[in-house]
């Protein structure tokens, strides 16, 4: 964790063809001054990620390889660490990052590394379910209550220790889309939340619970 009243340096990880939406409500808030941390380095398993534009825009380190021939575990671990390791973040964030990090990743970044997921973990998350499969997979269900999770992530999908939920309604006639819509800001305004307080030294990890310290 940083030092309490420095700027906490965040490392992005992404991949696919997200529009990178969450990595610029970090780039935002950090120029707004509203988030005691800054985006250092941001990377991507895939060639030609949009959310590379955004860090680039940004005069932000961004870095890409294509990862679809590399396994995960500690072959993608020894790339990713080669990659941002330089930059020296405090913090790792999966923003539209949809590889499995390994041990030897998780080595270097124990309780260093967040994710977001936008349903209300345990529910409707795991392999698989990310992104848009998510928003059907809740409106098919016909749950009446949606939302986000932000967490600190480990070696198995969508399991690591809860920092933050918020809820939002699922309306009757709502498609995927609409739902979607209206989860993506809170999911923003959430991981921002985490994020400020690990910079602040808030969270402390105890087995399965986080606890926000005053």
């Amino acid at each position: 964790m940083s030092s309490v009243g420095a700027r906490t340096r965040l490392g992005v990880l992404v991949s696919g063809r997200g529009r990178g939406t969450t990595l610029q409500a970090f780039l935002d808030a950090s120029a707004a001054g509203a988030l005691p941390a800054e985006v250092v380095v941001v990377v991507s398993t895939a060639l030609g990620t949009p959310a590379l534009d955004r860090a680039r825009a940004a005069d932000v380190a961004a870095l890409e390889f294509d990862a679809r021939g590399i396994p995960d575990g500690n072959p993608l671990d020894e790339r990713l660490l080669a990659a941002i390791g330089p930059h020296r973040p405090d913090l790792v964030c999966m923003a539209g990052f949809l590889r499995k990090l390994g041990p030897r990743f998780y080595a270097a970044y124990r309780g260093r590394v967040m994710n977001s997921h936008p349903a209300l973990i345990p529910a409707f998350c795991g392999q698989g379910m990310y992104g848009h499969h998510v928003h059907e997979a809740v409106v098919a269900y016909g749950v009446k209550v949606s939302g986000c999770t932000i967490h600190f992530a480990d070696e198995e999908y969508d399991a690591g220790p809860i920092i933050i939920q918020k809820c939002v309604p699922v309306h009757d006639d709502d498609t995927p889309d609409t739902l979607a819509a209206r989860i993506l800001p809170e999911e923003h305004r959430a991981y921002l939340q985490a994020i400020r307080l690990f910079a602040e030294g808030r969270l402390s990890i105890e087995g399965r619970k986080v606890n926000i310290l005053s």
